[in-house]
């Protein structure tokens, strides 16, 4: 029988392509095994009800209404004493007594005719006016005028008296607003001259009544430019400012001379 002798170099080759693949399988099985990660869904419920909320406020603030969008949908309508009234019963509802009440009240007998928009100032000036004329020459009293006019601004004002070149006639008129002038040289001019027509602000006429600049018992008519608006649709009473204003110098001395037939109110 035949004996093969072996080489020992292949014996450790076959030892060491058996450690190879040993190790070999030992490193696949250490490795972890890749896992797909799956995507987390979407929790919408989270962020759904901020985007809602957010139109909602949106929503609300366009649904605000604005005058103009109130114009676009009805044509102007010229004002009319009872506008006025409620305006006063509004603003004096929750402050005043029912007596108190009853004291501000003015009939019918103590407005002008209201302007129906068709008028400029001037035509209207001389149908509530016809004989302007006369109360014109007849006024001689200093510190006074025969025809307050109320606006909204100094603008209005000028604009105003430049409008009413075809009723005034040789009558003088006297701006009573605060742009450019003082309250001193007002009271200067009213003291030492005599005028007929002042046209201004709600806010500086209440201040030359309240300092003794200017007397309202010689005042037959106070107009309201009540039916212009300005550049954003606002008319004066849409004004909170001068709104209070108007209404603290109606209260000042005008209501009872309304209602004693002195004065006569206007609104244009």
């Amino acid at each position: 029988m035949l004996t093969l002798n072996r080489d020992p170099s292949d014996d450790e080759a076959s030892e060491k392509a058996s450690d190879e693949r040993r190790a070999m399988h030992q490193d696949s099985d250490s490795k972890p095994a890749v896992t797909k990660k799956r995507k987390k869904p979407t929790e919408c419920f989270l962020t759904q009800p901020e985007e809602k909320q957010e139109s909602t406020v949106k929503a609300k603030r366009r649904r605000k209404k604005k005058i103009s969008d109130i114009l676009e949908k009805s044509s102007p309508k010229p004002g009319v004493p009872k506008d006025l009234q409620n305006l006063l019963s509004q603003h004096f509802g929750a402050k005043r007594s029912v007596i108190e009440m009853e004291e501000l009240k003015l009939s019918d007998s103590c407005f002008l005719p209201a302007n129906d928009l068709t008028h400029s100032f001037s035509s209207y000036l001389k149908e509530i006016c016809p004989k302007w004329a006369k109360l014109r020459k007849n006024h001689k009293e200093t510190k006074s005028v025969v025809m307050l006019v109320i606006c909204s601004s100094a603008l209005r004002s000028l604009e105003l008296i430049k409008s009413m070149t075809a009723f005034k006639g040789d009558c003088r008129v006297l701006k009573l607003f605060a742009k450019h002038i003082k309250i001193k040289e007002q009271k200067t001019m009213l003291e030492k001259g005599v005028f007929h027509i002042g046209v201004g602000t709600p806010g500086r006429i209440k201040a030359l009544v309240e300092q003794d600049g200017l007397c309202l018992n010689s005042t037959k008519y106070m107009i309201l430019d009540w039916n212009w608006r300005d550049q954003k649709l606002r008319r004066m009473m849409d004004i909170p400012e001068i709104k209070n204003e108007t209404i603290d110098l109606l209260e000042m001395n005008i209501i009872k001379l309304c209602r004693e037939g002195s004065v006569k109110l206007g609104l244009f």
